[in-house]
């Protein structure tokens, strides 16, 4: 009886000690990523943890943001613009090779669900659409927003800039959608993929081709990352074929 009785708590004994080596094993990948993929990557990141057992541990800003934090934050992977993150390749910030495409997205305009959808579709339409408008809300172009320094740009070459200036509410990051979702403004100009996600918003569509930006987001692994293994397998979790359709739902395959 004893000899059963040691046989069953060295196989207890046996169980503990896999499963703390399990936990010790488990990954904790830092991700410091671009708004505009946020509702995706969040969403993925769960998957991941699901899947792997590994956690992801996820910080999201404009890509100026982005950039400012990889030089103070730890971070394992980085998600933003391709051009942002090529520089922070050529910079020694991002290991050579890593980068990986993850998703591209245009910009839009949004309105309160239920609201007349305004004619955007062509240069001169979304002129008077914005002129017309009661309200506008945008990123500040200020805080390194690829989408709020691109508008701006736009309403500068529309000549529109100082006419709607004072009607205009400039965001710091984050879904600038949800002012109109409850209804403190009329009309939002952002990235497609973030506009989509917020509830009691509308997307009317993307901006007209001459005055449209099409921008691909792309992931690689710091040079600083502990975890370079783990990180590489979450950057290529998220280029999964198979989540093609998820990425076009979210506004993030975005084609003209």
């Amino acid at each position: 009886m004893s000899g059963r009785t040691n046989r069953v708590t060295a196989a207890v004994v046996a169980l503990g000690v896999l499963a703390i080596a399990a936990v010790a094993q488990a990954a904790e990948v830092r991700v410091i990523s671009a708004g505009a993929v946020r509702s995706i990557v969040t969403e993925l990141a769960k998957a991941y943890e699901q899947e792997t057992g590994n956690t992801v541990v996820l910080t999201f800003g404009t890509v100026g943001v982005v950039r400012q934090k990889l030089t103070s934050d730890p971070a394992d992977v980085v998600i933003m613009s391709d051009t942002a993150l090529d520089d922070t390749i050529a910079k020694g910030g991002v290991a050579s090779g890593s980068r990986t495409d993850i998703a591209r997205t245009g910009m839009g305009v949004g309105v309160r669900d239920g609201a007349p959808k305004p004619d955007i579709s062509s240069a001169d339409a979304l002129k008077k659409t914005l002129l017309d408008a009661k309200s506008i809300v945008y990123v500040d172009p200020a805080q390194g927003a690829t989408s709020g320094i691109h508008f701006a740009s736009v309403l500068q070459k529309l000549g529109i800039a100082d006419a709607v200036k004072p009607k205009t509410t400039l965001v710091p990051g984050g879904y600038p959608a949800e002012l109109v979702a409850r209804g403190e403004v009329e009309l939002v100009v952002h990235q497609i993929s973030e506009i989509i996600p917020v509830k009691g918003v509308t997307l009317v569509g993307p901006l007209p081709k001459e005055l449209q930006k099409t921008t691909v987001y792309a992931a690689g692994v710091t040079v600083a990352s502990a975890l370079p293994p783990a990180s590489r397998a979450f950057v290529a979790f998220l280029a999964r074929p198979d989540f093609k359709p998820k990425l076009a739902a979210a506004g993030l395959d975005y084609k003209e």
